[in-house]
């Protein structure tokens, strides 16, 4: 059984290899995860699109998701992870392979930090791409005015990692919720075990905050099943992420834009005929 309409994609996911040396920054380090092995949950969920997002494993050495991104040919996009020192060339190398965002992981790991957000977000905003953000959510309040300055858009991944989740009607929460106001910001539905280890695998404190985006938000969020899933002693099952996306997006027309028209607009995906 699948769970996904026609061109639904996974927006966040990475791969492992260890031909590929870890990074001097890196806290994870993964077994292989290989395109083969992902080749596996993408027929059993039933997906047909991917986003190869670069992990702090390697910093900014972003090879080993560029090699393996390319055996999913249109079918792939990529989020990378560069400096301001990027060359033109390396820019036009990444955006010619699939590359639509930049990414920076504010917690421990990440090989980039704040002092680099704005310089980055200059050097790619003429392409079109965005800015792919994860942090603390509780603290997004501290950061909201340097966020909103930004030139690109921003996708705020995952589900806006409160930790621990606060209530919907919190000041970080709200700070989230003006983001999406904006209609420069998207939200990845995805990996509630980064949040919390409570009420696994149904996260009752992240749903909670997930079915109050879903009401509001639906043209603004998008969903992932952050494959492998690194640094999960216990990681869900693929019955258990089929059911918890059952239960965030019960209706075929909400699985259908999230998965599908979202990440189609966001990512440059050819349309999907309804």
């Amino acid at each position: 059984m699948t769970t996904f309409p026609n061109g639904a994609c996974d927006t966040h996911m990475h791969f492992y290899d260890s031909r590929y040396p870890a990074a001097s920054t890196a806290t994870i380090f993964p077994p292989d995860a290989t395109a083969d092995d992902y080749r596996h949950v993408r027929a059993e969920l039933g997906l047909e699109r991917v986003v190869v997002v670069q992990p702090t494993t390697y910093g900014l050495d972003n090879s080993c998701q560029l090699e393996l991104a390319a055996g999913f040919g249109d079918a792939a996009r990529l989020v990378v992870v560069i400096d301001a020192d990027v060359s033109d060339a390396d820019l036009d190398r990444y955006d010619a392979a699939g590359a639509r965002g930049a990414r920076f992981q504010m917690l421990p790991g990440g090989a980039i930090g704040w002092e680099s957000l704005a310089p980055v977000a200059e050097r790619i905003s003429p392409r079109g791409w965005h800015i792919q953000l994860q942090m603390d959510g509780n603290l997004l309040p501290d950061r909201l005015d340097r966020l909103l300055a930004l030139p690109t858009p921003i996708v705020v991944d995952p589900g806006g990692r409160f930790m621990p989740p606060p209530a919907p009607d919190s000041p970080a929460f709200a700070a989230l919720l003006t983001l999406l106001e904006t209609g420069r910001c998207w939200v990845k539905l995805s990996a509630p075990y980064e949040s919390t280890h409570e009420g696994a695998p149904h996260y009752p404190a992240v749903t909670r905050l997930v079915d109050e985006l879903v009401a509001r938000f639906p043209e603004r969020l998008l969903w992932a099943t952050n494959w492998p899933h690194p640094g999960q002693v216990d990681p869900l099952t693929i019955g258990q992420l089929r059911d918890l996306t059952h239960a965030w997006l019960p209706t075929e027309s909400l699985r259908r834009r999230i998965l599908v028209d979202n990440p189609a607009h966001l990512y440059g995906f050819e349309p999907v005929p309804a």
